[in-house]
């Protein structure tokens, strides 16, 4: 749920992020200013692939989880914190449109 959001600044990306990105960096993130931020693209990070599932669900992919920002490493998935996140923020990934 973290990664749904319409701010253009929701996830800021440091100098050591934007260097761990290397190639990616220019396709996920961009600068406002002098700080860099992962682009949001549809309500949602731009380094986050849709897909539709095999049910007719939705899967969710992160195309930079190997190299992705600290802030998204230090809310580690399934922890309680990841958790109180969806609660919070659940109702984001259903606002978005349908995946083809």
């Amino acid at each position: 749920m973290c990664c749904f959001s319409n701010l253009k600044s929701y996830v800021r990306v440091s100098g050591d992020d934007w260097s761990r990105l290397s190639d990616a960096a220019d396709r996920v993130a961009e600068f406002d200013g002098h700080r860099a931020y992962l682009k949001i693209h549809g309500g949602h990070c731009a380094a986050l692939e849709i897909r539709a599932g095999i049910d007719g669900g939705r899967e969710y992919f992160c195309t930079i989880y190997e190299l992705r920002p600290q802030i998204c490493r230090d809310l580690a998935r399934g922890s309680p914190q990841c958790e109180a996140e969806c609660e919070l923020k659940g109702d984001r990934a259903g606002q978005l449109q349908q995946v083809p």
